[in-house]
C-alpha cells in the first residue's frame, strides 16, 4: 500500500500560490473570447488573420515590457531555439484546431471538446511525470467535464449534430492543448523562465500562422496585402486586436505557464475549466445575455472540482482535518 504523502507548510504555500496564478491566467483567458466575438462578427477578421496579428502583438508587447523591465528575459538561452520552435508549433496547432473545432461543431460542442485537454493531461502526466492518478483528481476531472457541458449548453441535442471528422477535430485540440500543458510543465522543470519561453513560442507561432493567413486569403480570392491588412484605417479595431494581444493572452498564457512552476499539469489544466463559466459570466455583465438555470449548475460544478482538490490538499498538509491522507 502506497504510504500518504504529506505536504510541508511551503509546500502548501507554492500551491496556493499556483491557484492564485491559475485562476488569474483563467480570468484573463475568459475575456479573448469576447474580443474575438467583436473582431470577428463586427469586421468579418479572418480567425488566421487574427492568429497572426494577435501573436505579433503579444511578442511587440513582451519585447518592450522585457525593454524596460529585465533584458536578460529577451535572451532565448543557448540551444533553445529548435525548442521554443516546437512550442511555437504546439501554439499554432492549438489555436488554429480550435478555430476549426468551432467551426465544425459550433462554440458550445468545441468547446466541451477542448476541455477534454482535462482527462488527456492528467493521463499523460501520470504517465510522462509520475503526477499522481488518484480517485479524488479523476471525480475532479470527471465533475469539471460535465460542468463545461452545462456552461456551454452542450447538454442540448441539436449542439452535437456532429460529423466524425469534427469530433476528431475537436478532440484534438484538447489533446493538443494537454501537450501544450506538458510542455510548460517540461518547460518550467529545465529551469527555463516562462516568460522567455512565451515570447519565443509566440514568435515561431506568428511565423507559423503568416503563410497559413496568406494562403486562407488567397483561396478566397483576397490579395495577400489585403489579408493582412484587413482592417484597414479602422483604428478601434486595430486598437482592440493590440489589447486582446497584450492583455489576455500574455495574462493568460503566461500566467498559466508561470503557475506550472508550482502545480501539477493536471491540477492547472482542471482550474482553467474554469474559462468557459468566468466567459458566460463576464458575457451577462458586459453584454447583457442570459445566465441559464444550467449554466449555473454546471458553474457550480466546475468550481466544486476544483474545492475538492483544494480541500484535500489542505488536508494533506495538516491545516485542515486529518493529515493521513495521500497527494492528490
Amino acid at each position: 500500500m502506497e504510504k500518504p504523502i504529506l505536504l510541508s507548510a511551503s509546500d502548501s504555500a507554492r500551491l496556493a500560490k499556483g491557484y492564485l496564478i491559475c485562476v488569474a491566467a483563467t480570468v484573463s483567458w475568459a475575456f479573448t473570447g469576447i474580443f474575438i466575438r467583436y473582431l470577428t462578427v463586427n469586421y468579418r477578421l479572418s480567425p488566421l488573420t487574427l492568429s497572426f496579428w494577435r501573436d505579433v502583438f503579444v511578442v511587440l508587447g513582451l519585447v518592450i515590457i522585457f525593454s524596460l523591465g529585465n533584458r536578460s528575459l529577451l535572451a532565448p538561452g543557448q540551444g533553445r531555439l529548435p525548442y521554443f520552435a516546437l512550442y511555437g508549433a504546439v501554439v499554432a496547432l492549438f489555436n488554429g484546431l480550435w478555430s476549426f473545432s468551432v467551426a465544425l461543431n459550433g462554440a458550445a460542442a468545441a468547446t466541451v471538446l477542448a476541455y477534454s485537454s482535462a482527462a488527456f493531461t492528467a493521463l499523460l502526466a501520470w504517465r510522462l511525470f509520475r503526477e499522481p492518478l488518484t480517485p479524488i483528481k479523476i471525480l475532479a476531472v470527471s465533475l469539471g467535464l460535465a460542468g463545461c457541458v452545462l456552461v456551454a449548453g452542450a447538454y442540448d441535442a441539436a449542439a452535437w449534430a456532429l460529423n466524425p471528422f469534427g469530433i476528431l477535430t475537436g478532440l484534438c485540440s484538447g489533446l493538443i492543448f494537454a501537450v501544450y500543458s506538458l510542455m510548460g510543465k517540461f518547460t518550467a522543470k529545465r529551469g527555463i523562465n516562462s516568460w522567455t519561453a512565451l515570447l519565443y513560442s509566440f514568435a515561431f507561432a506568428a511565423l507559423y500562422f503568416l503563410p497559413l493567413s496568406l494562403l486562407g486569403g488567397w483561396l478566397e480570392g483576397v490579395a495577400p496585402l489585403q489579408t493582412l491588412f484587413w482592417l484597414e484605417k479602422r483604428w478601434l479595431a486595430w486598437l482592440v486586436l493590440f489589447v486582446l494581444g497584450v492583455g489576455p493572452t500574455i495574462g493568460g498564457f503566461g500566467f498559466y505557464s508561470l503557475s506550472l512552476n508550482y502545480l501539477q499539469a493536471s491540477v492547472a489544466n482542471l482550474i482553467a475549466m474554469m474559462e468557459p463559466l468566468i466567459t458566460a459570466v463576464l458575457a451577462y455583465l458586459l453584454l447583457g445575455e442570459r445566465l441559464t438555470a444550467p449554466q449555473l449548475l454546471g458553474g457550480a460544478m466546475i468550481l466544486g472540482s476544483v474545492v475538492i482538490l483544494r480541500l484535500f490538499e489542505l488536508r494533506a498538509s495538516g491545516r485542515w482535518g486529518t493529515r493521513n491522507v495521500p497527494q492528490v
